[in-house]
């Protein structure tokens, strides 16, 4: 995997795909998010994730090769990035730093759980899937003990 990362040989540098990336996710996935920004930003990442296939690594030696670093952080932010623009477009709600100015309030009827997310190295499609929260801490397996408190979850207030 490194070395054919080392020895990439296509025709677009790392530095224009982590600009693509970087505008990618500044411009749809922000603080405040929408439907159609979202969406827009996923074809877009998806894109990026594509045209990463033909990255070029111009240094391909073994010493303080920094075009060979960047490129490895570039794969790692683009996997990163993709899940997380996908999740952001599949959660239908507001909760803590995930603002949706469509969806302005919390759903713990349909969103009260965990996302599980993970992607495809060679296709970049990203599987999105769920996992209950759990609402009884004391039934942890090995943290049985009465001084555990639940704390319910609420409604952030500023």
């Amino acid at each position: 995997w490194i070395d054919k990362t080392r020895h990439a040989n296509g025709a677009i540098p790392t530095a224009e795909l982590r600009d693509q990336m970087q505008r990618t996710m500044q411009n749809h996935a922000a603080v405040f998010r929408e439907a159609d920004s979202l969406k827009e930003g996923c074809d877009k990442i998806d894109q990026v994730y594509q045209d990463y296939k033909d990255v070029k690594v111009t240094d391909s030696s073994l010493i303080w090769n920094t075009d060979l670093i960047e490129t490895l952080e570039l794969e790692n932010l683009l996997l990163n990035a993709s899940i997380t623009m996908h999740s952001a477009e599949n959660r239908k709600e507001s909760r803590g730093a995930h603002a949706r100015e469509d969806f302005p309030d919390r759903d713990d009827v349909n969103w009260m759980k965990h996302t599980l997310a993970w992607i495809d190295r060679d296709s970049g499609k990203v599987t999105i899937d769920y996992r209950e929260v759990n609402n009884d801490p004391k039934a942890v397996a090995g943290m049985e003990h009465e001084d555990i408190k639940y704390f319910p979850p609420v409604v952030r207030k500023y």
